[in-house]
């Protein structure tokens, strides 16, 4: 699914939206969406899943194609776990 069927979705359930206010909808939940990311807040979004930023550790390692060590820098990464109910809409289980 892109974006654009996204839209297109947010502007059928709303009939009355044109499709730049959908857009704009959309638009203003991916960005905070993304600012609560950038925060390491945790965004729960019920039936859907939530969303939290796990940090991980600067650690050495080893360049698999010419051997050399290297260093790579600490870093932050979005997990997403789904609800039960988003997994057992997946699994068949409506």
């Amino acid at each position: 699914m892109k974006r654009s069927d996204i839209v297109r979705s947010v502007q059928v359930k709303f009939g009355r939206l044109s499709s730049a206010d959908a857009a704009a909808m959309v638009d203003c939940v991916s960005k905070r969406l993304c600012d609560a990311a950038h925060a390491g807040d945790r965004v729960e979004i019920r039936g859907f899943g939530t969303f939290q930023t796990r940090v991980h550790a600067a650690k050495a390692t080893v360049n698999p194609r010419t051997g050399a060590k290297m260093r790579l820098p600490a870093r932050r990464s979005v997990l997403f776990r789904p609800s039960r109910e988003l997994i057992k809409k997946m699994n068949g289980g409506d």
